[in-house]
Formats: C-alpha cells, sequence, structure tokens
C-alpha cells in the first residue's frame, strides 16, 4: 500500500462516506451520552484552504499524499469520536513547521505532522507515506507507527467514525 499514492476520487468518497457515518453518529450521541456532542465534522477545502495548502508546499517539501488530501479536505475535527481527532488545517500544518520543524524517525524520511489526537499524540507522515503516531503528547520523543499509508490511516478513522473498532 505505501508504493501507491494517494487518489483524490478515493479522499472525496471517503469524506461522504465519513460525513455520512458523522450524522450517524450524532443523531444518536446525546441519548447515548447525557450531552450534547461538540462539532465534528469533515471539512472539504476551499480556495483559500488550496492557497494555504500551495504556500505549505513552498516551505518544504511535503509529501504528495498530503498535497493530495489537502487538495480536498481542509480539516477533520472528531472530538467526540473515541479521544478525538483532528487533521489539521495545512496553514496550522506550517505554523507548526515553522515553530517545530519536521519529525526525525530513525531509517525514516522526515516526517511532518498533520494531525492530532485528543489525547495529545501527534501523527506525521513522512515520504514514504507511512504515518507515525507519537508516543508521548511530544514533538521531540518517538514515534511509533501507525498506519502503512495516509489511505489506511483515513480507513482507520472512518471506522471510528461507525464504531467499527
Amino acid at each position: 500500500m505505501a508504493d501507491e499514492r494517494l487518489d483524490a476520487e478515493w479522499v472525496r468518497v471517503w469524506c461522504e462516506q465519513a460525513g455520512a457515518a458523522l450524522i450517524k453518529l450524532m443523531q444518536s450521541f446525546q441519548v447515548r451520552h447525557g450531552f450534547p456532542p461538540g462539532r465534528n465534522a469533515v471539512a472539504l477545502a476551499t480556495e483559500e484552504s488550496h492557497q494555504a495548502t500551495d504556500a505549505l508546499v513552498e516551505l518544504t517539501p511535503i509529501p504528495s499524499d498530503l498535497t493530495t488530501m489537502y487538495w480536498v479536505i481542509d480539516e477533520v475535527s472528531l472530538p467526540d469520536v473515541e479521544i478525538g481527532y483532528f487533521i489539521h488545517p495545512s496553514s496550522t500544518v506550517a505554523s507548526h513547521f515553522r515553530e517545530y520543524g519536521s519529525i526525525q524517525i530513525d531509517g525514516e524520511e522526515p516526517a511532518l505532522v498533520f494531525a492530532s489526537d485528543g489525547g495529545g499524540h501527534l501523527f506525521a507522515l513522512a515520504g514514504s507515506g507511512r504515518v507515525w503516531m507519537s508516543t508521548t503528547a511530544s514533538w521531540f520523543d518517538q514515534f511509533d507507527l501507525a498506519a502503512a499509508s495516509l489511505q489506511e490511516f483515513l480507513e482507520g478513522l472512518a471506522r471510528r467514525i461507525s464504531g467499527e473498532l
């Protein structure tokens, strides 16, 4: 899977399916949990987010799968899915890159942090296409393999939204 590149049409379909699963989850959320859900959304890219992605590409070598994803998705905010999952907008990724740089993982190309969970763990995508997750809520500690590809990472998020994990 890591040798295959992410397809924009696949990401569009993922957005539709994740959005539909999210609607279903939110309809029953308050009954199950006793309080209303937060803002859970899969936000599609806009002209403004495309410009931010272009600026990110100019700033740093960005894995091509991340560019493909950001051409379709602006951000994903899932505070009520398990512990919470967030795909940061490309403008935030650029800001974080300016502040912290890329993530160095032994035996791997430098990785770019693009997401986090509600516990502060970070997700970074390397040029190889693999997604890595920090073992602590830190930019500077160890990162372990989280998914063989960005597509696999997104598929895992979809399963979490659907309650299949």
